[in-house]
């Protein structure tokens, strides 16, 4: 039995379409430690933790008040950008002092996250930095501007593309 030509090349497409969604889901970032700048009470705490705790991609949201940080575990099946979370902690009106993620290695092949520090290793699970103004307390931005001078995206923030530095 033939198949006509049509039909040979819908399917084609719909194989081509799948093997491309599953390897773009494998691109995920499981957890993020983000620590908040400018909280002086609980209170505080608790107005950042409402803002990440109403997204729909968030499972999970623990606090370390003695760090002013924030664990947030993501839920499967989502791609998510970092600037999400920024604009969450700017809306309860505070700031991120530091933006650390867990992610899978095939992060990295999207085109927003440009590396400018440290190896991409072959474990199952990187841990990285963004480094980025916004991410990075005003000071720290001021000391990697200068340490990042020869990357000629760093500085220039788009709130697309993200400059990670890896840390293990």
């Amino acid at each position: 039995m033939k198949l006509n030509n049509t039909i040979v090349k819908a399917i084609l497409i719909i194989t081509i379409a799948f093997f491309s969604l599953a390897n773009h889901s494998k691109a995920q970032i499981s957890k993020i430690e983000l620590k908040a700048t400018g909280l002086t009470c609980s209170m505080c705490t608790n107005a950042i933790f409402k803002q990440l705790k109403s997204m729909p991609e968030v499972e999970n949201v623990k606090t370390d008040l003695n760090n002013n940080a924030f664990i947030i575990s993501i839920k499967n099946g989502f791609n998510i950008s970092p600037t999400i979370f920024k604009t969450k902690v700017e809306d309860a009106g505070f700031f991120v002092g530091s933006f650390i993620v867990m992610s899978t290695p095939e992060i990295l092949q999207k085109n927003n996250y440009i590396l400018v520090e440290g190896n991409a290793s072959k474990l199952p699970e990187i841990k990285f930095q963004v480094v980025d103004k916004g991410f990075v307390t005003e000071k720290e931005y001021k000391k990697l501007s200068k340490l990042y001078k020869h990357v000629s995206t760093y500085g220039t923030s788009n709130g697309t593309n993200f400059h990670i530095k890896i840390l293990s």
